[in-house]
């Protein structure tokens, strides 16, 4: 490793079209963990970000408030950017993908690309709708699915049965924001022959990635690599590809990954450099943080791209996991979908990046906010056993003596050495992303540094032993400030105030070779309180409030909007007995695995009693691991007329209830519920 190493660090763009929410945050937080501390070792590192701003939603969002897509994303950067710059998130650069040097980067990647010979263009036909006078792109379409039957599914996947298939494939389609239906309409789009590339990949990916996530994304390499359709028709917001009379315009993901060039080369630009100076150096380590949703995205598309365009490639994608909250996927209903902006109305954010620190590591596992533990370990790990130390000791030494610092005593001595030889392995912790581990090691020696103070008891031998007592206290606050120093990529703003405490300047990494001693304190200032349960409590409740007024405000435009007549239409009656003739039963789950070649299947097999086992394939994948199902008791339809789909027989039906992908719950029955009982 270089002594002196030159980091870019990227971060996932946060789309304009939305406000950043607790689960972003897991993946911003990390990063700046690591970029503080790699700044912290010496290393040049710079930490750039933008706000992700074209595409259809931007432009329907504008038009639905009346008001210009620019307007509309310069809103978006005005909350984004602060809600960044409290959680203490420090970018180098926090620029926009709407902007001339991106701008300028999709025109060159698309001019290599054609001459490259890698771009075809295909006539097809699309869904238009007359009423908005526009291609409608699949999320912008819904409809029955083709296969199951299943009302009000999205245009390219079923959330219900987990196929996928062509708009032009559902029944009763019409346009998700108008309500009319959509006619097809001849289009010429461009593609970006993939392909071209499969063989540079299938070496790259595993060179560049995870071993997880490696053997994830080559399962896309048993086939041809489809090619991508790089092109959308107006109206769109975005840049429109040359040549094409502004007729045709880069789809999102194109423009959205450029934004991490652009965005360097506008910080590049600040430091009269060029954007080769940083990206092409081949001493620069480039490294880019993202979350598993978009994985395919930046491990095939993205370093494709970079190809054809005869740009080096990032050194390494690191990828994490979801945020679960309470052990559940955030639910607005719960009021577990917390905004970032509504977390700060309540709380320290200071509190959740200690927290996220104690769960984070380098694999693509998701991490749980538990609220109860939240409180907890915040409570009694950084204020009870962290802060305690600097406030009592601090505290001590200004209002009961001289506020002067003497020498550390004989065992506080080995005390501080012990600590400082462990700077090491926590360096090594925080270099691996592993900050979990590396909390573990600093929660340690702060239980170290209360046992000794604790024993020493320097409350007791103020009038006694007031030389003794000072040394007690002398080597106390050298622990608290070792501490401080190796939680600083965590806690920024408070190790500032460490350091203000003790009368030193911002601390680097080599500081833990330092001891204080002889020297004079400032006035303790205030580091870290309780949280109050509930705090959180009201957070969670503003977050459902906020929720529901964002649904009703959704549901209110939907009902305003004219409405197809298969919407519109009463659902079909049936008879009770017809009702009747659906066998209900309990049944629990005894093997739950995944179908990895599906996006939204789990295969099932659940006893439904009397040693009756039965498959079911089920479309909830998206919403539960095959773990949190096992053992589980829940309610089956037993009587559904077995199905062969493409991964087996389906011989029944979980019942479960929702909106469809994460927001969907699966019925269970209580624990003492007998396997076979049939529901009435």
């Amino acid at each position: 490793m270089n002594q002196n190493r030159k980091i870019l660090i990227t971060c996932a763009l946060p789309y304009a079209n939305g406000y950043i929410h607790l689960g972003h945050l897991v993946e911003y937080l990390q990063a700046d963990f690591w970029a503080r501390f790699q700044t912290m070792r010496g290393h040049e590192c710079i930490y750039i970000c933008a706000d992700d701003t074209h595409g259809t939603p931007i432009m329907v969002k504008a038009r639905e408030m009346g008001i210009t897509p620019e307007a509309l994303i310069a809103k978006s950067y005005e909350d984004h950017s602060k809600d960044f710059a409290d959680f203490q998130v420090q970018f180098s650069l926090y620029g926009s993908t709407n902007s001339q040097e991106n701008k300028n980067l999709c025109e060159y990647f698309y001019k290599k690309m054609v001459e490259g010979g890698h771009t075809r263009t295909q006539a097809i036909q699309q869904l238009y709708c007359n009423h908005d006078k526009m291609f409608l792109p699949d999320r912008f379409v819904k409809g029955t699915c083709p296969k199951c039957g299943a009302k009000e599914q999205y245009g390219d996947s079923c959330d219900v049965c987990g196929s996928t298939y062509s708009p032009s494939d559902m029944k009763d389609v019409h346009c998700s924001m108008c309500g009319n239906a959509p006619v097809l309409k001849d289009s010429e789009s461009i593609f970006f022959k993939l392909n071209d590339f499969k063989k540079y990949l299938e070496t790259w990916i595993p060179e560049h990635c995870s071993p997880e996530i490696s053997k994830k994304m080559l399962e896309w390499f048993n086939e041809d690599l489809h090619d991508l359709d790089i092109s959308r028709d107006e109206p769109y917001f975005g840049f429109a590809i040359p040549g094409t009379n502004n007729k045709k315009f880069f789809y999102v993901w194109v423009d959205a990954p450029m934004g991490y060039m652009s965005t360097t080369e506008q910080w590049a630009r600040s430091q009269k450099l060029s954007l080769n100076d940083i990206w092409q150096d081949p001493q620069r380590e480039i490294y880019h943080f993202i979350g598993k949703d978009i994985a395919r995205f930046h491990t095939i598309f993205w370093p494709a791209f970079l190809k054809a365009a005869e740009f080096r490639s990032p050194n390494q994608v690191f990828v994490h996991g979801h945020l679960m909250v309470n052990g559940e996927k955030m639910s607005k209903s719960k009021g577990t979908f917390i905004a970032a902006r509504t977390y700060l109305n309540h709380l320290n954010p200071e509190y959740l990046r200690y927290y996220y620190s104690t769960k984070l590591n380098s694999s693509v596992d998701d991490i749980d906010l538990n609220l109860e533990d939240f409180v907890n370990r915040v409570n009694s790990e950084l204020v009870g056993k962290i802060t305690n130390l600097g406030s009592r000791g601090g505290q001590m030494l200004k209002k009961k003596m001289d506020g002067v610092m003497s020498t550390p005593d004989a065992e506080g001595e080995k005390l501080i050495a012990h600590a400082q030889k462990t700077a090491d392995s926590i360096a090594a912790h925080y270099e691996a992303r592993d900050f979990a581990k590396a909390i573990n090691e600093i929660r340690s020696l702060a239980d170290e540094a209360n046992k000794y103070f604790d024993e020493k008891a320097p409350w007791k031998t103020l009038e006694s032993d007031p030389a003794g007592t000072k040394q007690v206290i002398t080597t106390t606050l050298n622990m608290f400030r070792l501490l401080a120093i190796y939680l600083k990529p965590v806690l920024p703003f408070y190790t500032e105030k460490v350091a203000k405490l003790l009368g030193e300047q911002d601390y680097k990494w080599s500081d833990i070779h330092t001891v204080l001693k002889n020297r004079p304190i400032n006035d303790y200032e205030h580091l870290a309180t309780r949280i109050e349960p509930d705090k959180v409590k009201a957070m969670v409740e503003e977050s459902r409030k906020i929720n529901e007024e964002i649904q009703a405000t959704k549901k209110a435009a939907t009902t305003a909007a004219p409405a197809p007549k298969a919407v519109a239409e009463r659902p079909a009656e049936i008879e009770f007995a017809d009702f009747e003739k659906v066998d209900l039963r309990i049944g629990q789950v005894i093997e739950a695995e995944e179908i990895k070649e599906a996006d939204k299947l789990l295969r099932l097999k659940v006893d439904i009693g009397d040693g009756q086992v039965r498959q079911i394939i089920a479309g909830i994948k998206s919403a539960y691991k095959p773990e949190q199902l096992l053992g589980r008791k829940i309610l089956v339809c037993v009587n559904l007329k077995p199905r062969k789909m493409k991964f087996g027989m389906s011989e029944g039906m979980v019942l479960a209830a929702g909106n469809g992908g994460s927001d969907l719950f699966v019925l269970s029955a209580d624990d003492g519920a007998q396997v076979g009982q049939r529901v009435k």
